[in-house]
């Protein structure tokens, strides 16, 4: 690591301590600045491009994580936003909606009230289990046992009520994996997550059967052309592998890229889907 970067990973270090042990303070940018010895303006680049997002968003969600461990442990509303440094209940709401796509009632209850079908499946790529409530697929993702797979969905689910059962939305998914997505009745899906996580994924729908896009060319899909890191993360957060080409994305260097299910699977799906539109390859 030469000088000048070295420089840069001590600064960045320090200021991520400081928010981490501060933040129930929710010191504002030129006080985090400020505890590096730079300018707001300096600092806010440098920590950007360092980090793929703003201070003040590492900031909340750092806070949004704290908050969130308290929820956990069925803290109330009024105690988990004094603890928290919010100023308001209201703060909390919005940060919730935000950065969850839910409220902070919504992710406390964990899925209350909600029914979710599941069932296992085999493709060519490996054992899956999918899941769906009524407005659509909710989750699909491989796996290496059945119970593995169940209790990584429990976890994303944690009170909502589970049937195995396969219901005409899994077939449809199935299919997918069968033959050229292009030729396939529409599927619903149900997603949470946040206004960035939805944008991201939304736009990877957008990318062709056996196309490929980048991370940067994403980024500047969604017109933020300098979000790569955080395009990055929200890809990492998919929750509907296969039918959400997160595979279909690759560095600009022309590398793969890292992949949630393994860099072989993802190398099998992409030669997958040109073989599908080039068999005599």
């Amino acid at each position: 690591m030469d000088q000048n970067k070295s420089y840069h990973y001590d600064t960045i270090a320090k200021a991520l301590e400081f928010i981490r042990q501060n933040f129930k303070t929710q010191p504002n940018l030129d006080e985090i600045a400020a505890s590096v010895h730079l300018s707001a303006f300096h600092f806010q680049r440098l920590f950007t491009d360092f980090v793929g997002t703003s201070p003040k968003n590492f900031l909340q969600y750092t806070t949004l994580n704290y908050a969130k461990n308290l929820l956990n442990k069925q803290q109330t509303l009024f105690d988990t936003t004094f603890h928290s440094g919010l100023s308001s209940t209201s703060r909390l709401h919005d940060l919730f909606i935000k950065i969850e796509g839910m409220s902070p009632s919504e992710y406390q209850n964990g899925g209350r009230g909600l029914e979710i079908d599941y069932s296992f499946a085999q493709t060519a790529f490996g054992n899956i289990i999918v899941a769906s409530t009524p407005k659509g697929i909710c989750h699909l993702m491989f796996h290496n046992s059945n119970e593995e797979g169940l209790n990584y969905l429990k976890s994303q689910f944690p009170n909502a009520g589970f049937t195995e059962r396969s219901n005409s939305q899994h077939k449809k998914a199935l299919q997918l994996f069968k033959q050229n997505p292009a030729s396939n009745e529409e599927l619903k899906l149900h997603l949470k997550g946040t206004d960035f996580q939805l944008k991201v994924w939304s736009a990877l729908l957008k990318i062709p059967f056996a196309d490929l896009s980048t991370y940067g060319d994403l980024a500047k899909n969604i017109q933020q052309p300098n979000a790569s890191r955080a395009v990055g993360t929200a890809i990492g957060s998919n929750p509907v592998a296969f039918l959400i080409p997160c595979h279909r994305v690759i560095r600009q260097s022309g590398e793969l890229g890292g992949y949630m299910w393994g860099e072989t699977r993802k190398r099998v799906i992409l030669a997958y889907e040109q073989c599908s539109i080039n068999p005599e390859k």
